[in-house]
């Protein structure tokens, strides 16, 4: 594919037409080449020729995870000869998803983190630490190391865990950025302390953080950014936002001012319940359409993520869409006791408590058929007063108490990082 590395920067209305144009070729491409798109034109008598601009798109059906997972080979755009690498979704809201790559997409992946690391000011004169997985057909750590060896950056390929190992890497070569999930920089930090690191000393200046947010809508640091940054002066903390899906990323500059969308990969619109666009600065639903992947390319696909956009032009420059944080997972909505909140609500009251060492929050249908909580927090000294001022800190910050249960920090760290899994599991939905 060409690269048009600069487009990010023309005027909104050169990037519009810019998108406009790779978007026909797209529909083109879906209406000769995918089973799937082929019905759906057919079924709602869509002359896919019409569809030229991007208030077109709206004339079209959405797709969602519900059609990938019933019709998933009839996706596949391409002869099976042509499919190079296979990967899945993470299955937060449902079964796993297949994607089938060719080397089209694994060059436009590679192209695609090229461009992230370089709105985060990475350059090939930087050395990246892998703190994620490049296994277990994830598709996040093969796009960093592509997109890093693009960037002729150096890679130390350590995965996840193990913190005397990340230490040991970080002193003997010296990385200046890494990609991590948050919250193990809490880990890493911890281990330090313990063993008479000064992390603060550390060769990293840069943290692209994967998995977990770490600001708040307004893009002010939430509080597990906070602890983080509290501790760990020197790292910038910066995020990326992404699916397997969409085969792209959105990677705050560092400017911090929400993640940017790259306008020669992906089409995003934000839509609420009813399929309407919402206005800049409300959560709508992220709905992208992909441009230039030949495997399993993706039209009006509703990702089921919740956030908010901005267009005004950022500091760094560029003039392309903007991402919040994920307010929530539209999947994922609680209604409890009168009050509609999202996971990453709860997150943000246990991440401010030190006694909590871990946590996994579990909703479930009572018996009233209502949604109802439980938290089971992982510390060592657990006791009814403790009990109570969580109840108490919950109620303050988000009007409810849901029931708490204590367990050791072992057992909840066992359920919250099983072995099969490529992300920690800190939110159950047995509804």
């Amino acid at each position: 594919m060409k690269h048009h590395t600069h487009i990010q920067f023309e005027t909104a209305d050169t990037i519009r037409r810019f998108q406009e144009k790779l978007l026909v070729e797209n529909i083109g491409y879906l209406a000769v080449r995918s089973p799937f798109y082929q019905r759906m034109f057919a079924e709602n008598n869509i002359d896919f020729r019409k569809i030229q601009t991007l208030e077109d798109l709206r004339h079209l059906p959405t797709t969602d995870k519900v059609d990938l997972q019933k019709h998933n080979h009839d996706f596949i755009c391409v002869d099976r000869s042509e499919i190079i690498d296979y990967v899945t979704t993470s299955g937060t809201l449902g079964e796993p998803v297949m994607f089938a790559l060719t080397n089209n997409d694994l060059d436009r992946l590679a192209y695609n983190e090229y461009l992230s690391f370089s709105t985060a000011g990475c350059s090939a004169a930087d050395v990246m630490q892998l703190m994620t997985t490049l296994d277990r057909r994830f598709m996040a750590g093969l796009a960093y190391y592509m997109g890093a060896r693009m960037l002729g950056a150096g890679i130390i390929r350590v995965g996840n865990g193990i913190p005397q190992l990340q230490w040991d890497s970080i002193r003997t070569v010296k990385p200046t950025f890494c990609m991590v999930v948050p919250s193990f920089l809490l880990k890493l930090i911890d281990y330090a302390e313990q063993n008479g690191i000064d992390y603060n000393a550390s060769s990293l200046k840069k943290a692209i953080c994967i998995g977990e947010n770490l600001r708040n809508p307004d893009l002010t640091l939430n509080t597990l950014g906070q602890r983080i940054h509290e501790k760990w002066h020197v790292p910038m903390l910066l995020s990326t936002y992404a699916s397997t899906e969409m085969q792209a990323s959105f990677t705050e500059c560092e400017h911090q001012n929400g993640g940017h969308q790259q306008p020669e990969l992906i089409i995003t619109e934000f839509l609420d319940d009813a399929g309407n666009p919402v206005p800049e600065g409300e959560p709508g639903e992220v709905t992208i359409t992909t441009l230039g992947v030949t495997g399993m390319p993706l039209l009006r696909f509703r990702t089921g993520d919740i956030c908010c956009h901005y267009t005004s032009p950022c500091a760094c420059g560029r003039n392309s869409i903007r991402l919040s944080p994920l307010v929530g997972r539209k999947g994922q909505l609680i209604k409890f006791k009168g009050t509609s909140l999202y996971p990453p609500a709860l997150y943000d009251v246990l991440d401010n408590i030190p006694q909590v060492k871990d946590y996994i929050i579990d909703v479930y249908t009572n018996d009233l058929g209502t949604d109802e909580i439980v938290v089971r927090v992982g510390c060592e000294h657990p006791s009814e007063k403790f009990e109570k001022e969580l109840k108490d800190l919950f109620r303050s910050r988000v009007r409810v108490a849901p029931t708490i249960q204590f367990a050791s920090p072992e057992y909840i760290a066992k359920i919250k990082y099983p072995e099969t899994s490529r992300k920690a599991i800190k939110f159950v939905d047995l509804r």
